[in-house]
Protein backbone atom coordinates (compact mmCIF):
# COMPACT_ATOMS: atom_id res chain seq x y z
CA UNK A 1 0.00 0.00 0.00
CA UNK A 2 1.07 3.78 -0.76
CA UNK A 3 0.96 6.21 2.35
CA UNK A 4 0.93 9.61 1.80
CA UNK A 5 2.26 11.70 5.10
CA UNK A 6 1.19 15.43 5.04
CA UNK A 7 2.16 17.13 7.80
CA UNK A 8 0.74 21.07 8.40
CA UNK A 9 1.85 24.25 9.94
CA UNK A 10 -0.51 25.80 13.23
CA UNK A 11 -1.59 27.58 10.31
CA UNK A 12 -2.57 24.61 7.95
CA UNK A 13 0.20 25.25 5.63
CA UNK A 14 1.72 21.82 4.38
CA UNK A 15 5.40 21.86 5.61
CA UNK A 16 6.19 18.48 4.13
CA UNK A 17 4.96 15.28 1.94
CA UNK A 18 6.20 11.61 2.27
CA UNK A 19 5.14 9.06 -0.08
CA UNK A 20 6.24 5.54 0.52
CA UNK A 21 5.30 1.97 -0.26
CA UNK A 22 3.98 0.52 -3.49
CA UNK A 23 0.44 -0.01 -4.38
CA UNK A 24 1.04 -3.51 -5.77
CA UNK A 25 -2.29 -3.04 -8.07
CA UNK A 26 -0.87 -4.71 -11.04
CA UNK A 27 2.20 -6.80 -12.27
CA UNK A 28 5.37 -4.47 -12.67
CA UNK A 29 5.45 -2.39 -15.02
CA UNK A 30 1.65 -2.10 -15.14
CA UNK A 31 0.60 -0.44 -11.62
CA UNK A 32 -1.66 2.08 -12.33
CA UNK A 33 -1.79 3.41 -8.98
CA UNK A 34 1.73 3.45 -8.88
CA UNK A 35 1.88 5.45 -12.13
CA UNK A 36 -0.66 7.74 -11.09
CA UNK A 37 1.06 8.83 -7.73
CA UNK A 38 4.62 8.92 -9.07
CA UNK A 39 2.96 11.37 -12.06
CA UNK A 40 1.07 13.41 -9.91
CA UNK A 41 4.20 13.87 -7.01
CA UNK A 42 6.72 14.44 -9.13
CA UNK A 43 5.19 16.54 -11.18
CA UNK A 44 4.30 18.59 -8.06
CA UNK A 45 8.01 18.65 -7.23
CA UNK A 46 9.02 19.82 -11.08
CA UNK A 47 6.15 22.41 -10.84
CA UNK A 48 7.24 24.24 -7.77
CA UNK A 49 10.85 24.19 -8.70
CA UNK A 50 10.10 25.45 -12.40
CA UNK A 51 7.07 28.22 -11.44
CA UNK A 52 7.41 29.31 -8.23
CA UNK A 53 11.27 28.62 -8.62
CA UNK A 54 11.21 27.67 -4.92
CA UNK A 55 14.41 25.40 -2.84
CA UNK A 56 13.19 22.31 -1.25
CA UNK A 57 14.61 19.53 0.20
CA UNK A 58 13.86 16.23 -1.22
CA UNK A 59 14.90 12.66 -0.75
CA UNK A 60 14.17 9.83 -2.59
CA UNK A 61 14.87 6.03 -2.71
CA UNK A 62 14.00 3.75 -5.27
CA UNK A 63 14.23 0.33 -3.30
CA UNK A 64 11.10 -2.12 -3.31
CA UNK A 65 9.30 0.18 -0.40
CA UNK A 66 8.95 3.63 -3.01
CA UNK A 67 9.81 6.59 -0.96
CA UNK A 68 9.48 10.20 -2.10
CA UNK A 69 10.07 13.12 0.85
CA UNK A 70 9.58 16.84 0.09
CA UNK A 71 10.01 19.53 2.57
CA UNK A 72 8.88 23.03 2.15
CA UNK A 73 11.25 25.87 4.03
CA UNK A 74 10.07 28.11 6.20
CA UNK A 75 8.31 30.49 4.38
CA UNK A 76 10.20 33.19 5.41
CA UNK A 77 12.65 31.52 3.10
CA UNK A 78 10.24 30.96 0.07
CA UNK A 79 10.24 32.94 -2.70
CA UNK A 80 6.35 32.66 -3.41
CA UNK A 81 5.02 31.03 -0.38
CA UNK A 82 1.47 31.67 -2.01
CA UNK A 83 2.15 30.01 -5.09
CA UNK A 84 3.91 26.76 -3.10
CA UNK A 85 1.03 26.08 -1.48
CA UNK A 86 -1.51 26.29 -4.26
CA UNK A 87 0.63 23.62 -5.86
CA UNK A 88 1.02 21.60 -3.01
CA UNK A 89 -3.03 21.89 -2.43
CA UNK A 90 -3.68 20.97 -5.92
CA UNK A 91 -1.16 17.76 -5.61
CA UNK A 92 -3.51 16.56 -2.27
CA UNK A 93 -6.71 16.85 -4.25
CA UNK A 94 -4.96 14.94 -6.86
CA UNK A 95 -3.51 12.18 -4.59
CA UNK A 96 -7.28 12.56 -2.75
CA UNK A 97 -8.98 11.57 -6.02
CA UNK A 98 -7.07 8.20 -7.02
CA UNK A 99 -7.50 7.42 -3.27
CA UNK A 100 -10.71 7.44 -3.78
CA UNK A 101 -11.35 5.12 -6.39
CA UNK A 102 -8.55 2.93 -5.40
CA UNK A 103 -8.78 2.78 -1.14
CA UNK A 104 -7.18 -0.18 -0.98
CA UNK A 105 -3.81 0.80 -2.66
CA UNK A 106 -3.35 3.99 -0.98
CA UNK A 107 -4.28 6.27 1.87
CA UNK A 108 -3.54 9.73 2.96
CA UNK A 109 -2.97 10.68 6.84
CA UNK A 110 -2.54 13.77 8.45
CA UNK A 111 0.65 14.31 10.82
Amino acid sequence: MITVKIIREYDHQIRSITISGHANSGPYGHDLVCAGVSAVSFGLVNAILTLAEENLTIEQAEDEGGYLHVEIPPQSDQVRPDDVQLLLAGMVISLQTIEHDYKEYIQIVNG
